[in-house]
């Protein structure tokens, strides 16, 4: 059965830098689209960053140039740098798997067939 399980959330402080991985099996990873979402306290769950089997990138406008989304098809691990964190970064992160195939923009929760159970990433002020 496919599993994604994600780590490296945590408690830091503002300005400070985080990576968050998410390890997947029971999946031929390299032909999945992997994104991370998350859901602050009292809000919905939003888009964060996705990134396709070919590596293309793509960036909510709120983390765009400070997060960066990266994949090793070898480790079948997708990760999340963020740096420069802020407070309203707080939030459980989730990462999410989809078939290349899906043709849904990448921000579509709907469009992703697999999630983990989140972890959480706390930024002080």
């Amino acid at each position: 059965q496919v599993q994604l399980v994600e780590s490296g959330g945590g408690l830091v402080q503002a300005g400070g830098s985080l990576r968050l991985s998410c390890a997947a099996s029971g999946l031929t990873f390299s032909s999945y689209a992997m994104g991370w979402f998350r859901q602050a306290p009292g809000k919905e769950r939003e888009f964060v960053a996705a990134i396709r089997w070919s590596a293309s990138t793509y960036y909510a406008d709120s983390v765009k140039g400070r997060f960066t989304i990266a994949r090793d098809n070898a480790k079948n691990t997708v990760y999340l740098q963020m740096n420069s964190l802020k407070p309203e970064d707080t939030a459980v992160y989730y990462c999410a798997a989809r078939t290349a195939y899906a043709n849904s923009y990448y921000y579509v929760q709907t469009s992703y067939n697999y999630w983990g159970q989140g972890t959480q990433v706390t930024v002080s002020s």
